[in-house]
């Protein structure tokens, strides 16, 4: 292992051990309180341009697959564990964590105090931070801490999108050919707009009995309308996605216009975001971010889901002058779901599709796909 050090734009100076690639990052420093799923965390796309803490303190002990990849790659800027473990013990393992980062380009911080940092990033907000192999002296890397752009200022949305469009076919746990044939059958055929979307979206989607066509962030709103009315599709998702949804003044246009079209729509984290501020609701940034696979959320029939959240943005409470709350975070009382008055048009701020769990609210694809025409 080599060494790091470690830059906090508070101040804050490290040093640790690293695994993974080497050389020097720049990113937004978060906290993660997932027991499981650290492959699933560190290929989402949702954490382009983010540093990951793992409150989990072990991390590789259970090497990593082909199938807990969300996406072709890995997103993050980096991540940082407590404990790694190289030698690994799980049955589907076919690799080590190492390996993975380094065929990545993403950085691997080990052998440094998550506690203290989670405690900081608790009590002082997400913030920037470089970590580098190569640059050891405080004063430089907090020189090019300064100088580099914020996460608000990137558009990782064009970085992480599809370029090209593409059918999805594959169910959970890859079952093409059961999960197809039954979207198939249904005649439900949907489109889903990726912002960043993970993979076991694309396959949940599937599994509700719907036909996936995957298009790109820069998509053409009049198209998918006249197809809607050409009756070629029967619904638009509208996916979870990493950075500042503010920033994503051509999206918003696109989106306001599918609203106008009364196309059935269902849409999570980022999309649910870009659903509020298309309305003209605009979101705000959360302290610390909801990230964690516990979190518990209490629906509008009072029944209590333990969710997987991925969020540093929120919408406002002024959301329910057009729109029913449908699900409530219970840790801070912030919005997580709602349906918008007199339209087919839903959305969550969590993660029903979860590959490691928790699953309780997989039933959300249901309704959707009965909503779609």
């Amino acid at each position: 292992m080599q060494k790091v050090w470690i830059y906090l734009e508070n101040g804050t100076f490290l040093e640790a051990n690293s695994f993974g690639a080497t050389g020097t990052s720049v990113g937004e420093i978060v906290f993660n309180t997932s027991l499981t799923g650290y492959q699933e965390i560190i290929t989402d796309p949702s954490y382009a341009g983010q540093f990951v803490t793992f409150t989990m303190p072990e991390i590789g002990n259970v090497g990593v697959n082909a199938d807990d990849m969300e996406s072709a790659t890995a997103h993050c800027k980096g991540v940082l564990v407590r404990n790694y473990h190289h030698e690994y013990s799980n049955y589907r393992g076919e690799g080590d964590l190492d390996a993975l980062l380094k065929e990545h380009n993403v950085v691997g911080i080990c052998d440094i105090d998550t506690r203290y940092l989670t405690k900081m990033l608790r009590d002082e907000g997400a913030m920037m931070m470089i970590a580098s192999t190569e640059i050891s002296n405080k004063d430089e890397l907090a020189k090019q801490l300064a100088a580099s752009p914020r996460i608000e200022d990137i558009n990782y949305i064009e970085q992480v999108s599809t370029k090209e469009i593409y059918v999805h076919k594959s169910g959970a746990w890859n079952h093409e050919a059961k999960a197809y044939n039954k979207a198939v059958m249904s005649d439900k055929k949907i489109v889903v707009v990726d912002f960043g979307v993970k993979r076991n979206i694309l396959n949940e989607l599937v599994e509700s009995g719907l036909e996936v066509e995957v298009v790109p962030s820069n998509f053409n709103a009049d198209d998918l309308i006249a197809r809607f009315e050409a009756k070629e599709i029967g619904g638009i998702f509208l996916s979870n996605g990493p950075g500042d949804p503010l920033t994503l003044t051509k999206e918003k246009e696109q989106v306001q216009k599918l609203i106008t079209a009364n196309i059935p729509m269902f849409a999570i984290c980022l999309g649910h975001q870009m659903l509020s501020i298309a309305h003209g609701f605009d979101t705000y940034k959360l302290k610390f971010g909801q990230h964690g696979g516990n979190h518990p959320v209490a629906n509008t029939e009072n029944v209590v889901e333990i969710t997987a959240q991925n969020h540093n943005y929120n919408v406002p409470d002024e959301i329910m002058e057009i729109a029913q709350v449908t699900h409530k975070n219970l840790f801070d009382n912030t919005i997580e779901g709602v349906k918008y008055n007199n339209k087919e048009i839903f959305s969550v701020q969590h993660h029903p599709e979860a590959s490691p769990g928790p699953h309780e609210s997989k039933y959300i694809f249901d309704e959707f796909a009965k909503i779609v025409k």
